[in-house]
Order: structure tokens, then sequence, then C-alpha cells
């Protein structure tokens, strides 16, 4: 029995061609190095756009051009603050699974 089949698995996720593309295209954004690491450095809360710039080496207009994406697909969003837009991670969704991939790769390094 595989992971996916065996006891320990809870549900299945039950998706429309449309859902699955989306949810395709959602890991295919997340595929950029850049945008990944715009993300994960949203997970500690919200941050200015020059903030992650400075932090990833990367010009402003670089990360507003992956945050616009990236909003896009509903993985962050922008709350205002006076003239600046802080950006943190969407919902919980996207943070568990951001950790969890996270906790997979480190247990796969640790692995070998």
């Amino acid at each position: 029995m595989d992971a996916a089949t065996g006891p320990d698995c809870k549900r299945s996720v039950s998706l429309s061609q449309n859902e699955v593309t989306i949810l395709a295209e959602t890991f295919r954004l997340l595929g950029d190095p850049s945008r990944l690491r715009i993300v994960l450095c949203c997970l500690d809360g919200p941050i200015a756009v020059s903030d992650i710039a400075e932090r990833l080496e990367l010009s402003v207009s670089l990360v507003s051009h992956h945050l616009r994406l990236l909003r896009g697909a509903r993985l962050v969003r922008g709350v205002r603050q006076s003239k600046q837009i802080f950006y943190e991670i969407a919902d919980h969704h996207v943070s568990h699974v951001l950790l969890d991939m996270g906790s997979h790769i480190a247990e796969d390094h640790h692995e070998d």
C-alpha cells in the first residue's frame, strides 16, 4: 500500500478539471525561485515591498511584479498601512503547504 491509499490516508481531494488547472498554475508560480523566496519572506508576517527587495537582493520593481502575480493566485495579500503596502500570506492553507513542504525537504536531507 502506498501513502495515498494506506490506512493513514484520511481523505482524498476531488477537484474539477478547472481546479486542477488552477492548482497546477499555482505550483508553477511557486516553481520560480524568486517568487518562492518572496512568499517565504511573507511567512514571518506583514513585510513591505522594499524590505523584501532588500532582504532578497532584488529590485523593488521585480519584487512588485512577482507580488502582483502571487496576489492574483491568492497566495499573498497586501495590507495598506499609511503610504506603504505590507504583504503577508493570504491564508493558513498557504502557510501550511509551505511549512509542510519545508519540513518535508529538511526531513529528506537528514535521511541522505
